[in-house]
């Protein structure tokens, strides 16, 4: 349940990239064979509607108006997404735990990846903070789900 843990991380920062990493991870066919929805994930439209929603949630991250991602609509996709990434990733009699693990590692990640990335905002500014979390993020993410 590593992977599911780790993942809830991911989704604490950047809420639709968790449901990117796994549409791409069934793509390459990196997910379980019986996991949740894994040929609906790995159809092309699907999986670039997941990596199109990602990168647009990163672009707009960038944006002064941003709202901050503990906003009550943030904290609900991000334990959506992080709940159906760490079950996908865990193993079949794991995934309820793993799901509810993901979920609340969002939760958590997400204030404190706030308060972190406020202190990286008043000493790099926004874009400079945005495009290192971002690619901490993707980063991890990508690893998460070889």
């Amino acid at each position: 349940m590593l992977r599911s843990l780790l993942i809830g991380l991911v989704a604490g920062q950047r809420a639709m990239t968790p449901l990117a990493l796994v549409a791409s991870a069934a793509r390459r066919g990196r997910l379980p064979t019986d996991a949740p929805a894994r040929e609906l994930l790995a159809h092309p439209l699907v999986a670039g509607g997941a990596v199109a929603l990602a990168a647009a949630e990163m672009a707009g991250d960038k944006m002064r108006t941003a709202p901050d991602r503990t906003v009550l609509p943030g904290l609900i996709a991000r334990t959506t997404t992080a709940a159906f990434a760490g079950a996908a990733l865990a193993p079949a009699e794991q995934r309820k735990a793993a799901a509810v693990l993901a979920a609340a590692t969002a939760i958590a990640a997400s204030y404190v990846g706030l308060s972190l990335r406020m202190r990286a905002l008043r000493r790099y500014g926004q874009t400079k903070s945005g495009f290192v979390e971002d690619a901490l993020v993707l980063g991890s993410g990508l690893t998460i789900t070889r």
